[in-house]
């Protein structure tokens, strides 16, 4: 019997993404954000947009695949799947999706994509009037536990306090996402560093722990990558960006209601991240890029330490500012500024990130670029990672 595996079977061709805005400055419709970014995706790749055949995408993403195929002017839609879960768990998941698809012959050219445009919707994650409170609102929002910020911030002040992990950490994973994004001219962020001061003195958004720069931005803007077979792949202009491995799921009840995990202070990849590095062959130190969804930066932390990259013993000593820039850092980290400080796409935009690095052509280029991992939206239920490389990974 053949080895059940996506690993090698293949890869991103393309890339293509919309300025982003802050949350509802974009001067377009969400459909017709995500409709550029696709075409930008085909154009990197040297397709015509008709050439597309399926649709993975995730957080209910209101872009639907019909819609988009009809607008491109596609030949034959053969697949169109979408991954649940609110935010960016499904980020590598739905790139998991395309692939697996692409491999098993479902479709041959797969869009991976996510649109927001919150000006001509309600803010993402801004939940409307409602009569009566239900299920985990009704036991939380009494209390004042209202906001993501707040419901993450209870189990990340657990891992913290259990292993003695200091605020200094957090502030470095910040420092390090804003010092990247001071060189990419397509972050929102560039042009507005950042320094421990200012980190410091920012406001609280929920003691003891999350200040403002330890929160994620919110944007508007698109983000599309192409799939294909890794043969197609290595007959297009660009070095492909291999998929040697994806994993997606959670942890044990680790969406048991009213915070009654049994593992609570866990961003949920801890059962996922073995299956992850077995499908790629690969181990935590082969990943010389590292791209982490930051819906707040302690989900970055315990992401790292569930993916065996740091351990918690080490983590006041490896997580400061030197170690997490590029190109020297032990641990590249959201090396394009991530959801902190290029753009808040829902984590897209790391996968991005990682495939410029695999090309060698990112402007925080690293040393070590022939292997990427991504790993996206900590603590929400499911979650999702993913290992991509180049050629000699394979």
């Amino acid at each position: 019997m053949s080895e059940r595996s996506l690993r090698g079977k293949a890869a991103i061709t393309g890339i293509g993404e919309t300025t982003y805005y802050k949350h509802g400055a974009s001067p377009h419709s969400e459909f017709k954000l995500a409709l550029q970014a696709v075409v930008a995706a085909c154009a990197d790749a040297g397709i015509s947009p008709d050439e597309v055949d399926g649709f993975a995408s995730y957080g209910d993403d209101r872009s639907d695949a019909g819609h988009l195929a009809a607008a491109l002017g596609i030949r034959e839609l053969k697949f169109s799947n979408m991954f649940w879960g609110g935010g960016g768990g499904g980020v590598c998941g739905a790139i998991g999706n395309a692939a697996a698809a692409v491999a098993t012959g479902m479709a041959d050219c797969v869009v991976a994509f996510r649109s927001l445009a919150q000006g001509q919707y309600r803010r993402y994650g801004r939940s409307g009037a409602a009569a009566v409170l239900a299920g985990d609102d009704s036991f939380v929002i009494p209390y004042g536990v209202m906001s993501p910020a707040q419901r993450f911030a209870m189990k990340v002040t657990r891992f913290m306090h259990e292993h003695g992990i200091k605020q200094d950490a957090l502030r470095a994973i910040s420092l390090a996402c804003y010092h990247h994004a001071q060189n990419n001219p397509n972050a929102v962020m560039h042009g507005r560093p950042l320094d421990a001061e200012k980190y410091d003195t920012s406001r609280w958004i929920v003691e003891p722990f999350f200040h403002l720069y330890d929160c994620c931005q919110e944007n508007d803007g698109a983000a599309a990558v192409i799939v294909m077979s890794a043969e197609r792949a290595r007959d297009l202009k660009h070095k492909p960006a291999y998929i040697l491995a994806c994993a997606q799921g959670c942890d044990t009840r680790s969406a048991a209601p009213v915070h009654n995990m049994p593992n609570y202070a866990s961003s949920h990849f801890g059962q996922l991240a073995p299956r992850l590095y077995q499908m790629a062959k690969l181990g935590p130190a082969d990943m010389g890029i590292v791209q982490c969804y930051e819906n707040f930066t302690g989900g970055v932390l315990m992401s790292l330490v569930e993916h065996g990259l740091v351990k918690t013993e080490e983590a006041n000593e490896v997580l400061v500012k030197d170690n997490l820039i590029a190109p020297n850092g032990r641990i590249p980290l959201n090396t394009s500024g991530g959801n902190l400080a290029e753009c808040y796409m829902h984590g897209l935009e790391l996968v991005h990130e990682s495939v410029r690095q695999i090309r060698g052509v990112a402007i925080n280029q690293t040393h070590q670029n022939d292997v990427a991992l991504i790993m996206g939206g900590p603590m929400v239920t499911p979650v999702s990672s993913l290992i991509l490389g180049s050629e000699s990974a394979l």
